[in-house]
């Protein structure tokens, strides 16, 4: 009984660490984010397409943000503005500017 609970222990353990050493770095993710504020709003910037619905993503969820720019970098979501951006990011990238935006308190 006693080394079931170590095990549970100590899998919990490597599997949070593992997700956090995922994260990105969110100066890095700063400076990649400078495209994403002309349509998405971020920090206070007004969105430019006050008739078109573009999501506010400053301050959304890290793990959605990673999994959405990975799906446009892949062409599982259909947006060509979004693809084209997508599509030269690195998965660094892709975790610097998750970690940046998810950082962003609305």
């Amino acid at each position: 009984m006693i080394r079931a609970t170590c095990l549970v222990l100590l899998l919990t353990l490597a599997s949070t660490t593992a997700l956090a050493a995922d994260k990105g770095d969110a100066a890095a993710g700063k400076t990649k984010a400078y495209t994403c504020s002309g349509c998405h709003g971020i920090e206070g910037w007004k969105n430019p397409y006050p008739n078109y619905h573009v999501p506010r993503i400053g301050g959304q969820n890290y793990e959605y943000l990673v999994n959405a720019l990975t799906e446009y970098r892949k062409g599982e979501r259909s947006h060509p503005t979004m693809r084209a951006q997508a599509e030269s990011m690195s998965d660094q990238d892709i975790r610097d500017i998750a970690t940046f935006l998810a950082g962003i308190t609305p």
